[in-house]
């Protein structure tokens, strides 16, 4: 186990079927696993999906959950099998194309689907120091129909947090501009081996109907509502005139027809709010 990659590997039964169950998992779906670990989270899976498509950046753990010879029943290090359903990817889920692993392979017969990309879910026990970027990467379109991750408490605290709290802020409003959230469960440091320094927990994010904004905005409205909350202490007239190099004026007066306070902080204001600011005030 490479210890530098951030992997804590979960083994608990319970868990782990409540893990699976957090995305309703139906016969004919397609899931994408992220961070496979030894397997123990993908077999669960397995018996109750069409296919997983699991994705592990350690080339040791990869190749113990592949196996040996092509055609054999695959085993991990203790001897599990690994179904016949699953196929491992070796690479970074970062920057691998997750569509394109979609597309099924000669060993997995499956039809194949006349949309751009099937539909498929996403699943993982996530590495903490890459959360927000799988998050992200995870709601780029095609869209899964919902994603469930194992990220550290706090971080699902963001996610879950509301207006005026502690925990809002960019990441929150990042995510909820094109998702609902949901913090389902804790799951306690020791449950893991290794023991991570903090407890974890199990959040399932779906992405909406009807977005705050459309994906062809999305990279201009997540560098805004960075900037935004870089400055999170100041007040919103002072952080949208170094953001748009304007006078006091026009930014009092444009707050105005959305009826937003000036002297009110980043923190305080809805999702809603922030993407109305961000269509008056982009750069």
């Amino acid at each position: 186990m490479a210890r530098r990659l951030g992997q804590h590997f979960l083994t608990d039964p319970a868990i782990l079927d409540r893990i699976v169950d957090a995305i309703n998992p139906q016969p004919d779906d397609v899931v994408i696993e992220i961070g496979p670990g030894q397997g123990s989270l993908t077999q669960r899976l397995a018996s109750r999906v069409a296919r997983v498509i699991a994705i592990e950046r350690d080339a040791k753990l990869a190749a113990l959950l592949e196996g040996a010879g092509s055609g054999e029943r695959r085993a991990d290090e203790a001897g599990m099998s690994m179904p016949e359903n699953v196929r491992i990817v070796h690479g970074d889920a970062l920057s691998l194309d997750w569509h394109a692993e979609l597309e099924p392979t000669p060993e997995i017969s499956a039809p194949r689907s006349p949309l751009p990309a099937p539909s498929f879910k996403v699943l993982g026990n996530i590495p903490y120091y890459i959360t927000t970027p799988l998050i992200d990467k995870a709601l780029t379109p095609p869209l899964p129909r919902v994603i469930a991750f194992l990220v550290q408490r706090e971080v699902a605290e963001r996610l879950g947090a509301g207006p005026g709290s502690k925990s809002y802020g960019a990441l929150t409003v990042g995510v909820r501009s094109v998702a609902s959230v949901e913090r389902l469960f804790v799951v306690r440091a020791g449950s893991f081996t290794p023991p991570p320094q903090v407890d974890s927990a199990l959040v399932r994010i779906e992405p909406c109907a009807q977005p705050l904004l459309p994906h062809a905005e999305i990279a201009a409205f997540r560098r805004f509502n960075a900037a935004l909350f870089s400055q999170r202490r100041k007040q919103l007239r002072r952080i949208l005139r170094s953001i748009r190099l304007v006078g006091a004026a026009e930014v009092e007066s444009e707050l105005a027809r959305y009826n937003i306070d000036p002297t009110a902080r980043p923190e305080a204001l809805s999702p809603e709010d922030i993407v109305r600011m961000f269509r008056s005030f982009r750069p």
